[in-house]
């Protein structure tokens, strides 16, 4: 009986000794603090910076485009593993690359895609105190090490993303990132803003404590850090409300559930920022029939800090409008399946046809497969942006090309329309006085999540220069957070409670047809008066940015007879109010041919090691070859004038297309809206200069195999099973955007002009000759 009890006694103390390193392994005791890391003390040469700056001279006299001003590029959402996303996929359970902390992004910029400007965005909701403070401690480093402020090899800017996610598009505003011009103390918030829910919860919810000892200790060392992770993050408490901002403790977490809220607490921070909507049409989070029209009213909206746009990102292109919609809503909210178009099929109907093949292969009656069919139309529009989750035992190349833009360039993946630039410049709202509008300037970046800023500049190394390697392969322990499990095929749908859902947060997006959808990333670019920090942000809060698909595409574009005295120009950004038709000239030229590697100043400032494992091995490497500009389109937008007026009679896309001679040299056009004093209404102008063709990384998407009406009959999905390393290639037009130039129809009253500079008017327009440049209305040259 003694040696029983000994034996009890034993066990009681094995199983207590091992719950208790289950809890201390789950609770991150195992583990190390991730750090920020140290950036490489190296400077760009003196002489790179000029050589760039006198290639942009050049080719601005090639087009008549002399000025002052010279064009910087940059990226204005960039990732590291201090993101719980880039983290937790960085693991090696998950194949991933392991730690690219704040330095490595700076690396990257400096001496990878040697880029002008960037700043760091990670996400709010999953910064702890400590690496807020480390993150801003890192990117004063960076600009420490990029030499002398008013001529630096980079500019860094502080930042962080303002993660947003509604179940419904009633509760749905998306993700924006906020962008700070000072480091100076007083000017930095104690901690970054973040919203209410979203991935603070699903860190919480993502596995219990005793589950997270389990996976540390199957795992390696960095598995371990990443549990420390989660616990820094579990310690914050809420911010009290009502307490001002300043007065709080800095380690409790601030939130702001909507955007009035998050502009409210910028205000009370007095800090000067801008804040940047992104992923607006993206549909993996966005849910289906989400428009942006509640965003316009009230305090919902800042026009003094939400002044940019990003359009295109690695995700694709958020610019195109289109008029079909992914659920129809009856009048009580409830939502219902609409029928295919030519050039759309809902994920809802593809459900009902995946049940309905399912029965007829099971041999049922085809008055019970059609009814079957009609109640997975339903159950699938009712779960929205979770209708892949209706039908079991579906695999991601049985839902064809549903949710997907057949007509649209390189689209987001499920887009959503009503999330698109045009269509949001489009919208108006007429509460008050004169018509309350969007007006932003349009800017491009890449969301890359391995701390690699500006990875467009070559299309290689999908897994790391995409978001492809973060949901690429699921292996091992890392499968259970982000595959939906394995299920037999069933002939009959299932509704999706969203109440009683167990999925994680990562299986309630479709991952395996993602992967097919993301490009290298975009550029944003600045006609900027310097290289220092002040003169990049004075651009953007004027507004005279544009975005790029990757590549270095220079780009401006004027109206050349805005009211005031003669010779003045208004740029790409401005605000004018005019009663004669408006006069406008664009120029473009193409962006370098790549050279392959790196330049030796690169290798000699990283050395090979880091070379190889921030880099790649493939850096902006420019030869002396310009690609051809082959055509410039013109997008005019003609914004609502009345309640309910349709938006698809109002965006004219492409308006003009100005056919371009394939010339080294670029492309000029001026032409008229002959059309605007007749009209006598406001409207949006915007011009998009394309290059030749070129291979890109995802370039065709889903590969679909069409029938003759243009139905995709079967998928060829990027990173399947034994093509892993394939980067996917397809033929693409790269291009650039300009930002808006908005023209005010204005009648009887004084003519007066306005230019944009942070949202805010200003006194005159800056005023600038042009130098040579070929004025043949409605004509090309260069």
């Amino acid at each position: 009986m003694r040696v029983l009890i000994r034996v009890a006694v034993a066990l009681v103390l094995l199983v207590a000794v091992c719950v208790g390193l289950l809890w201390l392994a789950g609770r991150g005791a195992l583990g190390r603090h991730e750090g920020p890391g140290e950036p490489a003390a190296a400077s760009r040469p003196a002489a790179a910076l000029a050589a760039e700056a006198e290639r942009g001279r050049s080719a601005a006299e090639g087009v008549g485009a002399s000025r002052a001003k010279q064009i910087l590029f940059g990226d204005l959402h960039v990732h590291t593993t201090f993101s719980a996303d880039a983290f937790l996929t960085s693991l090696p359970l998950g194949v991933g690359e392991g730690a690219h902390p704040p330095a490595d992004a700076c690396d990257f910029a400096r001496f990878c895609s040697s880029l002008d400007f960037w700043s760091i965005n990670d996400h709010a909701e999953a910064i702890s105190p400590r690496h807020w403070r480390e993150t801003v401690e890192a990117i004063r480093q960076c600009n420490a090490v990029s030499g002398d402020p008013e001529n630096p090899d980079t500019v860094a800017f502080l930042g962080w993303e303002w993660t947003q996610v509604g179940t419904t598009p009633v509760d749905h505003y998306g993700h924006k990132n906020v962008v700070l011009r000072s480091l100076e103390p007083d000017e930095v918030p104690t901690r970054p803003i973040a919203a209410a829910g979203t991935l603070r919860n699903a860190m919480n919810q993502g596995g219990r404590v005793l589950g997270r000892g389990l996976v540390a200790l199957l795992g390696d060392a960095r598995t371990r850090d990443f549990m420390t992770y989660v616990t820094e993050l579990e310690t914050r408490v809420p911010c009290a409300e009502g307490v001002p901002v300043r007065e709080l403790p800095a380690d409790c977490l601030e939130t702001a559930e909507t955007p009035a809220d998050l502009f409210a607490r910028l205000d009370d921070w007095g800090v000067d920022s801008i804040v940047i909507p992104h992923g607006t049409t993206w549909g993996f989070y966005t849910p289906p029939g989400s428009t942006w029209d509640k965003q316009l009213e009230g305090a919902q909206h800042d026009p003094d800090r939400q002044t940019l746009i990003e359009v295109y990102s690695g995700h694709g292109n958020s610019e195109e409008w289109r008029d079909y919609r992914a659920v129809d809503f009856d009048p009580t909210g409830r939502p219902s399946c609409p029928e295919p178009t030519r050039d759309y099929l809902p994920t809802c109907w593809r459900a009902g046809e995946i049940v309905r093949e399912r029965c007829a292969a099971g041999g049922e009656a085809p008055e019970e497969c059609e009814r079957r069919a009609v109640v997975a139309r339903g159950h699938a529009a009712e779960a929205l942006g979770q209708a892949h989750l209706t039908v079991p035992g579906t695999g991601p190349r049985e839902w064809l090309d549903a949710g997907q833009c057949r007509n649209c360039t390189l689209p987001a993946f499920n887009y959503r329309p009503g999330g698109s630039a045009q269509y949001i410049l489009a919208l108006s709202g007429f509460e008050g006085g004169a018509p309350r509008r969007f007006r932003f300037g349009f800017i491009a970046s890449s969301d890359n999540h391995f701390a690699r800023p500006g990875t467009g500049y070559k299309d290689v190394h999908r897994r790391g220069f995409t978001e492809s390697d973060r949901i690429g392969r699921r292996e091992g322990l890392l499968a259970s957070v982000l595959a939906v499990p394995e299920e037999q095929p069933a002939a009959a749908s299932r509704p999706f409670d969203r109440a009683a859902n167990v999925f994680s947060p990562f299986q309630l997006a479709e991952l395996e047809r993602q992967t097919s959808f993301f490009t290298t990333g975009g550029l944003v670019a600045v006609h900027s008066d310097g290289r220092g920090r002040d003169a990049i942000w004075q651009a953007l809060e004027r507004k005279e940015v544009y975005g790029t698909s990757g590549p270095r595409i220079l780009l401006w574009f004027d109206l050349l007879n805005p009211p005031g005295s003669a010779g003045a120009t208004a740029p790409m950004g401005s605000e004018v109010r005019l009663r004669a038709n408006p006069i406008f000239q664009a120029r473009a030229v193409g962006s370098f041919e790549q050279l392959p590697g790196c330049p030796d100043a690169s290798r000699e400032s990283l050395g090979d090691e880091d070379l190889e494992r921030i880099c790649k091995g493939e850096c902006y490497h420019p030869g002396a070859a310009r690609r051809r500009i082959t055509r410039l389109e013109v997008v005019r937008i003609r914004p609502q004038g009345r309640p309910g007026e349709a938006v698809s009679q109002l965006v004219e896309d492409p308006w003009r297309t100005f056919a371009c001679e394939p010339r080294e040299t670029g492309c000029v056009v001026t032409f008229e809206d002959a059309s605007f004093a007749a009209g006598a209404r406001d409207a949006v102008y915007y011009v998009r200069a394309m290059e030749e063709p070129a291979p890109k990384v995802n370039g065709a998407q889903l590969r679909c195999t069409r029938d003759p009406e243009g139905r995709c009959t079967r998928v060829d999905l990027c990173g399947e099973p034994g093509e892993d390393r394939d980067d996917c290639l397809g033929d693409f037009e790269a291009r650039a955007w300009s930002s808006p130039i908005y023209v005010d129809f204005a009648g009887d009253d004084a003519l007066v002009a306005r230019a944009s500079v942070g949202g805010r008017e200003a006194p005159a327009l800056a005023r600038r000759a042009h130098g040579g440049a070929k004025q043949d209305t409605g004509t090309s040259s260069r």
